[in-house]
């Protein structure tokens, strides 16, 4: 249930989708925390035992410590993600694809969440990366999560590469490691195609993810934000929603869904 006193909000931001000839979603860590999976600012569970600043990129090409310590929480973490449900807010974005009004979505998060919830992989753009893929630093080599997960379970602290022996890595992106060219090619082609750019569960302060809404604004988009707090963004925004994403999210979807069948009907 959204919160109360929102009602016209919920109402103009489904006006809006319904309106939109392409909208582009785009999310953050709030989004998975609503599943239960911690994000890098969480000092309770797994995080509490961890130190997020130690684990720069530089740190983990420098340091064996490091890299026992990486695996180390990376391990706990897949499991948790493993465990992990999407929540109404990967519903309501997945539904939204069968609708046929979502463009695009681009993600902050590395959980995969949004493809189990039902979103096509073209759809989505994995701006950092993700933690079901591993890979080798020095010869380029993937390799599915789950084996080097096994190689772990069986007590390798630090896995390398079979073919070279390099060092692996979590195919996510680390504090202090280049973004991918390629993803961030396609969030900023995405948000200048955009007419409707919807934030959700994202502080915004991540850079240089959070500079992407800001772009699909100045190519023309309507901005919507939905978070729980608030943004640097949120002076630039046409609409904000404050609240859980897996509460207003599901709220809007079903105000669209109404909209779209009553068109239908005509």
């Amino acid at each position: 249930m959204a919160p109360r006193g929102q009602d016209n909000l919920l109402e103009g931001v489904a006006a809006a989708i319904c309106g939109a000839a392409k909208v582009v979603v785009f999310t953050g860590a709030g989004v998975s925390t609503e599943s239960g999976i911690p994000d890098f600012r969480s000092r309770s569970g797994i995080w509490s035992s961890f130190r997020p600043s130690d684990f720069t990129f530089q740190r983990f090409l420098t340091s064996e410590e490091v890299r026992i310590a990486a695996w180390k929480l990376s391990r706990q973490l897949y499991d948790t993600i493993m465990a992990a449900r999407p929540n109404g807010a990967h519903m309501a974005i997945a539904e939204l694809e069968r609708m046929g009004k979502l463009h695009g979505l681009i993600t902050q998060n590395v959980d995969r969440m949004h493809q189990r919830a039902g979103n096509s992989a073209e759809k989505v753009v994995e701006l950092h990366g993700t933690v079901h893929s591993v890979v080798c630093l020095d010869c380029g080599k993937r390799y599915p999560r789950h084996e080097i997960q096994r190689w772990l379970e069986a007590g390798v602290e630090v896995p390398h590469c079979e073919e070279c022996a390099g060092l692996l890595k979590q195919a996510t992106v680390s504090f202090g490691q280049p973004m991918p060219r390629r993803e961030v090619a396609l969030s900023e082609r995405l948000a200048e195609e955009a007419d409707l750019f919807m934030v959700v569960g994202s502080s915004l302060v991540v850079h240089p993810a959070a500079r992407i809404p800001l772009h699909a604004k100045r190519y023309g988009a309507r901005l919507v934000i939905i978070n729980m707090t608030d943004t640097p963004l949120d002076g630039h925004a046409d609409l904000t929603l404050r609240g859980k994403a897996g509460e207003l999210l599901p709220a809007v979807v079903t105000i669209v869904r109404e909209r779209l069948a009553v068109e239908e009907e005509w």
